[in-house]
């Protein structure tokens, strides 16, 4: 990679982890079901007009959606609300690479290998630290819903990877169209409306700079230079540079919102992104990859040499069964 693109996917893990402690900070403005609303309302309007009509079937954008956007990022910014720390969360939120290879041996019959069966257990050892370290500092109700939270963007993997929608950007522009009147009519219900009123009317430029980092910056920004990285390099080159988010994500809290990194919190990292690491980046197969390779990696014909890729290196094995159900 050049250095200005390995300068630019430094930047978006930085704006990835940098992410969660702007989310703490808009948590202190609204209510976790209004604040997921307004980011994605901001994401999609007025982007939507400028990127072109879909390029996959509506079922895949509306169930990407529903898991991603309602049920991730809603049991996401409620979890924190209820006192799971930022940095806590960036880090566990890496599980999903965990549940995407589960989800995949489950529903497309995908085999994991033993390395990514060693990551998978690697991770969920972290899993289990981290929890013992929230354990004893706080309630789990936030841990659990964080963890909830990376199963469904596990979920959001299988589906988006049955998409696989050849542009990252006008992908996500347009799955953002999705969550925001479920997650305006939850949060009606759950939250109220006077709540809500009481938030939009106290709006000012600090609540109203964490939507727009929320939207252009970690969605908008960070998906359309995730993509546009990934359509220029093998996908195994730019993924690592995902596993410094939690770096990000944990530096970020602790240097502006006080949170500590105790002992039992740094082990727990390392174990989780070592975890992650052998799950998403060994080779054969595809069950691990990272989130944002489902996200915006092409499907390439079974046989055919990845993007990058030096001749006479082994093509990408073929997926599992049900693999041709494209959309």
């Amino acid at each position: 990679m050049r250095p200005s693109h390995v300068l630019l996917a430094v930047l978006v893990a930085a704006v990835w982890g940098v992410n969660f402690t702007v989310i703490e900070v808009g948590l202190d403005h609204f209510p976790p079901l209004l604040f997921s609303a307004l980011r994605f309302l901001v994401a999609a309007l007025p982007a939507v007009f400028l990127v072109g009509p879909p390029k996959v079937a509506w079922k895949w954008i509306v169930g990407v959606g529903l898991a991603l956007g309602v049920a991730k990022f809603g049991l996401l910014f409620i979890g924190m609300d209820t006192g799971m720390p930022g940095g806590l969360s960036s880090l566990v939120l890496q599980v999903q690479a965990v549940f995407t290879a589960l989800f995949a041996f489950a529903l497309l019959g995908e085999r994991p290998t033993g390395v990514r069966l060693l990551g998978m257990a690697v991770a969920l050892a972290g899993i289990g630290v981290a929890a013992v370290d929230e354990g004893a500092s706080g309630p789990l109700t936030g841990f659990a819903l964080v963890v909830a939270a990376a199963a469904c963007w596990g979920v959001s993997n299988i589906l988006t990877r049955r998409a696989s929608p050849p542009d990252a950007l006008n992908f996500m522009i347009w799955v953002s169209t999705v969550p925001v009147l479920p997650l305006l009519a939850l949060s009606l219900l759950i939250e109220g409306p006077s709540a809500d009123l009481a938030a939009l009317r106290s709006l000012d430029w600090s609540g109203g700079a964490t939507v727009l980092y929320v939207a252009w910056g970690a969605t908008v920004f960070g998906f359309g230079a995730w993509g546009w990285l990934l359509h220029r390099h093998p996908a195994s080159t730019v993924a690592p540079f995902s596993l410094l988010v939690p770096v990000f994500g944990m530096t970020s809290a602790a240097l502006f919102l006080g949170e500590s990194v105790t002992p039992l919190r740094w082990c727990a990292a390392a174990l989780l992104v070592g975890g992650v690491a052998l799950t998403s980046l060994s080779r054969g197969g595809t069950a691990g990859r990272s989130p944002a390779e489902a996200v915006t990696e092409p499907v390439r014909p079974a046989g055919a040499r990845s993007e990058g890729s030096l001749p006479g290196e082994s093509p990408e094995p073929a997926q599992g069964p049900g693999a041709s159900l494209r959309a």
